[in-house]
């Protein structure tokens, strides 16, 4: 049986969270707004001043919750989780695998083939179902460079041609994004991507987006035992969680990225929801978070049928298939890590 746990997002300032017998209370204006079993949740994530109790920060561990705390824009500050767990000789391979440069770049290989894939599947879709609205021709033209530096990818060996392979295909498939979007175009530009900080509405979105994934692959590498914070095709750097990002990376173009083209062209967010700081950085308003926390939470239900296992699944048990059939590959179980392609 596959359980679907949620992840519980508090992004009400001065919200307060605390243990209430074997569930976790939200109060918010001195209302009860939730009471929430801990045996539904896999994970607490806060977002700015958000107030958690002694008590549950002791409990929620002993239940396998993980609390995360970030700024109200979404940059990550603490974590608070209880012992970590996994098999040591899983990890040991990992980490063998990761010190060993040519195995690493055997493995990154398949997280940029199923990056780049995935990205020109999202480019063919919308030729598919807005051709008319967009310019087909530089989509058409980026498609086909995705598809040459795919089969660059295939080819080589060497990790820093792999990485210079993702780049140049990435920044191409970010050069047409703005063609993607066929509402409020007067609103919302974009013209690349940035970050730290994000310098349009788009990218605000963007990062937020994925640091809502990133926190998801921690999740579903940590339940099968591996180590996030060693990578592959990410290396290590203190305070990032590498493997985290290097799983990711299938699932941006397909999941988070189509989630805020979705939200833009349906109207569901508004260009007048984001603000401009004095230091040129541009952030959400907290209705505009919230709808977007919303829609994840919804897109992580949909079902998707998994062409390797053959079985269909919700988004939010396919992160965690994708895990599990990583630690399979790290163990030798099976030859390589079948890296989900979306249709």
């Amino acid at each position: 049986m596959q359980r679907f746990l949620n992840t519980l997002y508090i992004t009400t300032q001065k919200t307060y969270l605390h243990k209430k017998g074997e569930a976790v209370e939200v109060v918010a204006n001195r209302k009860v707004l939730a009471l929430i079993p801990f045996i539904t949740l896999d994970s607490i994530i806060c977002f700015g001043n958000i107030f958690v109790s002694p008590f549950l920060l002791g409990a929620a561990p002993k239940y396998n919750i993980t609390i995360s705390f970030l700024t109200e824009t979404g940059k990550f500050l603490a974590r608070v989780q209880g012992p970590v767990a996994g098999n040591v000789l899983l990890r040991k391979e990992q980490y063998r695998i990761s010190d060993d440069k040519g195995k690493s770049a055997s493995l990154a290989k398949y997280f940029i083939i199923g990056k780049l894939a995935n990205q020109k599947t999202v480019l063919q879709r919308s030729l598919r179902d807005h051709g008319e609205k967009i310019d087909a021709k530089r989509i058409q033209d980026v498609v086909a460079l995705l598809g040459s530096n795919i089969d660059k990818a295939e080819k080589e060996c060497d990790l820093d041609v792999l990485r210079g392979i993702e780049g140049d295909a990435s920044k191409a498939y970010f050069s047409v994004f703005d063609e993607l979007i066929i509402s409020q175009k007067d609103g919302f530009k974009f013209e690349g991507r940035n970050r730290r900080p994000p310098l349009d509405a788009i990218n605000a979105m963007l990062s937020y987006v994925y640091t809502l994934l990133y926190h998801d692959m921690i999740s579903a590498l940590e339940c099968v035992g591996l180590d996030p914070a060693v990578g592959f095709m990410h290396r290590d750097r203190p305070g990032r969680l590498s493997l985290a990002l290097d799983l990711a990376e299938e699932f941006r173009s397909f999941f988070a990225d189509r989630l805020i083209l979705s939200l833009i062209n349906r109207n569901e967010v508004t260009p007048e929801q984001f603000e401009k700081t004095a230091s040129g950085a541009v952030s959400m308003d907290e209705a505009a978070r919230k709808t977007v926390i919303t829609a994840y939470q919804k897109k992580k239900e949909t079902v998707l049928q998994h062409p390797y296992i053959e079985k269909r699944m919700h988004l939010a048990i396919l992160f965690h298939t994708q895990a599990r059939l990583l630690a399979r590959h790290i163990r030798g179980d099976i030859d390589g890590y079948p890296v989900y392609l979306w249709k």
